[in-house]
């Protein structure tokens, strides 16, 4: 499993933006997918957005539309563009590397790095 950090949250008012960033420590996101996932305080680890290894790309129902998610090769680095941010976007924010599919179930994975937060308030 691809160690990665994520960084970029903070704390920003309803109808903002935010662009998260995930990286992998000393490996590369090589023919690999990209997960953005989220736990909300009291609810359970979800999927926000998935960038298959073949490119394929699929959103949450919740975010479609606000979220954009791409992965730069040259960088070795995935983005979660976040726009027009809501209350019910606060979370703490996850990223994942996987090799097949379009986003593992949470469950599929054993170990988490510790997320960057984002918190929307008035």
């Amino acid at each position: 499993q691809v160690h990665l950090v994520e960084s970029g949250g903070g704390s920003v008012q309803t109808g903002g933006s935010l662009r998260l960033s995930c990286a992998p420590l000393g490996s590369t996101f090589s023919g690999q997918g990209i997960g953005w996932y989220r736990r909300a305080p009291g609810k359970e680890r979800e999927i926000v957005a998935a960038i298959s290894p073949g490119g394929n790309i699929n959103y949450a129902a919740s975010v479609k539309g606000r979220f954009t998610i791409s992965k730069d090769r040259a960088k070795n680095t995935a983005y979660l563009q976040m726009n027009d941010l809501r209350d019910d976007d606060t979370a703490v924010y996850y990223c994942q590397a996987f090799k097949a599919g379009l986003g593992p179930h949470p469950s599929d994975f054993d170990d988490w790095g510790q997320g960057t937060r984002v918190t929307v308030s008035e």
